[in-house]
């Protein structure tokens, strides 16, 4: 597979999952979080989809495409761990979360996810939903939208 079909079947898999987790937690009460706001594609794609909601976005720098800078109440700037800990302590309660961290090297990714995953559950409200690019630990997998590959995109129930 070329890095063009990765890239394809990785922003697919992202949007496909975004719409999927937004139907599944349409009844339930919270926000919605974006962990890694990159060029903020995701971000935005969650703003169509969730107007209704408030949407937090964690990132160690706002770097994203100019028509996709948060408002600056809801942009927590550091590392991810430092701001999870700052939405639970302030007892917010997320029903849709998108982790989109890493740096491209795939053990140091996974390392930080399985980190970060029991600070993610922390701030999850119940019957929550998490997409992931990268395996999380100690929260429940559940199957996905279909037509997304097991291994590209993975889902989340609290």
């Amino acid at each position: 597979m070329s890095r063009l079909e990765s890239m394809m079947r990785r922003l697919t898999a992202q949007k496909l999952g975004l719409e999927w987790a937004v139907e599944m937690t349409a009844g339930l009460s919270g926000d919605a979080l974006e962990i890694g706001l990159g060029n903020g594609r995701s971000y935005d794609h969650l703003r169509e989809i969730t107007p209704d909601r408030r949407i937090w976005v964690i990132d160690r720098i706002l770097q994203c495409h100019h028509s996709c800078v948060p408002p600056v109440e809801n942009f927590l700037q550091g590392e991810a761990g430092d701001m999870l800990g700052r939405l639970a302590s302030e007892n917010r309660k997320i029903v849709v979360a998108h982790y989109d961290c890493g740096m491209g090297v795939k053990e140091k990714d996974v390392a930080e996810a399985a980190m970060l995953s029991p600070l993610i559950a922390a701030v999850m409200a119940p019957n929550g939903i998490i997409i992931s690019g990268q395996p999380l630990v100690g929260i429940t997998q559940v199957n996905g939208p279909d037509g997304i590959a097991p291994d590209r995109y993975y889902f989340y129930k609290t």
